[in-house]
């Protein structure tokens, strides 16, 4: 048995393909929809749980995957964000998405971490 301090090549977490699967669950669950604030907490669980459920499929093995969305009312606002993380470059990386139409915007992360 033999313990790797890095992933496989081929494994190792690939932002643009992560950014393109967060860009279809967004469209997909949000296309054409209205913000709603009775059910947003619930859509925003779902948005995420979806992006995570799909990116397992992907075999990142020895990753933990952290998946955050925001949903927000569209009224025009600016909205700034900012995270810091410890990690390390050549292994740990992120990818984001935005999507708005009329009535919403939502911001989804992807952090991927690699488990040593």
């Amino acid at each position: 048995m033999s313990i790797s301090l890095r992933p496989d090549f081929r494994r190792k977490f690939r932002p643009t393909q992560v950014r393109e699967t967060i860009r279809q669950v967004l469209v997909e669950k949000l296309d054409g929809g209205e913000y709603n604030a009775d059910s947003v907490s619930s859509l925003t669980k779902e948005v995420a749980d979806l992006i995570r459920d799909r990116l397992k499929h992907e075999e990142y093995d020895r990753y933990k995957l952290i998946v955050n969305v925001f949903i927000c009312e569209q009224k025009g606002d600016g909205v700034k964000m900012g995270c810091r993380c410890f990690w390390d470059e050549d292994t740990d990386s992120y990818a984001q998405d935005i999507y708005m139409n009329k009535g919403l915007f939502a911001i989804a992360t992807v952090f991927g971490i690699y488990h040593y």
